[in-house]
């Protein structure tokens, strides 16, 4: 059960919320996997500062590969 699709991930469950935004379990339908997709928080969201420190966050989340984390 999806509660929301934005592009091609439907969104499955929330599993946290910080300062920084939320991360939800999604469904990637291109790969055919899940995903932990993460979400800028408005209030910062057109933050130079904040912008830079959520992509080298996502560029490091990248290089991982583990089976733990392909089945989320």
């Amino acid at each position: 059960m999806s509660l929301k699709k934005i592009s091609h991930f439907e969104l499955v469950e929330k599993l946290g919320e910080g300062g920084m935004g939320v991360v939800y379990k999604a469904f990637d339908t291109r790969l055919k996997r899940f995903v932990a997709l993460k979400s800028l928080a408005r209030h910062i969201a057109h933050h130079p500062h904040f912008r830079k420190r959520f992509f080298n966050e996502a560029q490091a989340a990248a290089t991982l590969n583990h089976r733990t984390y392909n089945n989320l």
